[in-house]
């Protein structure tokens, strides 16, 4: 899990490179439930919810510009 203090501190292209690897988590995640190897079944929220937060700060670094 990210916390916001550690995305805050990052510029704009590297909010964007931890957007791309988390969803690229988050898919690998999905076919691991998809073809029942995934245990814990909680990450998959964690997860969206780090892409989100990750995208709000992004948007709000953009919208400071």
């Amino acid at each position: 899990m990210t916390k916001a203090a550690e995305l805050r501190q990052k510029d704009v292209a590297g909010l964007e490179a931890e957007i791309k690897s988390l969803q690229k988590a988050h898919f690998g995640l999905r076919m691991q439930k998809a073809t029942q190897q995934l245990g814990n079944t909680a990450t998959l929220k964690a997860t969206r919810r780090d892409i989100a937060r990750a995208k709000t700060i992004l948007a709000e670094k953009q919208a400071a510009k």
